[in-house]
């Protein structure tokens, strides 16, 4: 929808438009991977951002972009779609 309605130089953000804490973010992916590894934090760098939420209404504005699908599913169906690249 972006590509075809949306001819601008300026970024766009793409997504939910809903807050997720890093950490929970980082345990959806392992979930979603099926990954066994450790996860390490490095407490020897600032905290940055411990939470991420996207402004997304320039997306409605231009060219009528409302996230319809939960975000752990988002997750879900990308990590499907790269497990199928390789």
């Amino acid at each position: 929808m972006a590509t075809e309605r949306y001819n601008k130089p300026d970024p766009v953000n793409i997504g939910s438009g809903k807050e997720i804490l890093i950490r929970d973010l980082v345990d959806l992916i392992v979930q979603e991977t099926g990954y066994t590894g450790d996860i390490h934090w490095d407490t020897t760098k600032p905290d940055g951002q411990p939470r991420r939420c996207l402004d997304t209404s320039r997306a409605e504005r231009e060219f009528g972009f409302v996230a319809r699908m939960d975000f752990g599913e988002g997750i879900r169906r990308t990590v499907e779609w790269y497990k199928g690249k390789g």
